[in-house]
């Protein structure tokens, strides 16, 4: 992964396999089988899984319900 699917940054590493975090929106980024799912890192070290709103803008998963 060179781009972050998110915000399009270049500071993307690797922290897993299959897994990578942005420096440059602090997102964690999991990979499996071609897809990718975007989690939030919360105050207590987290994944929170975020989904893609109505709004095409990222959301936490659950929101709203």
């Amino acid at each position: 992964m060179n781009r972050c699917p998110v915000c399009a940054g270049r500071g993307i590493g690797k922290v897993g396999a299959g897994q990578y975090y942005c420096w440059d929106c602090c997102l964690e980024l999991s990979v499996v089988g071609g897809t990718v799912t975007v989690y939030s890192i919360d105050l207590e070290g987290d994944l929170v899984p975020l989904v893609e709103g109505e709004n095409g803008r990222c959301e936490v998963s659950g929101a709203g319900s």
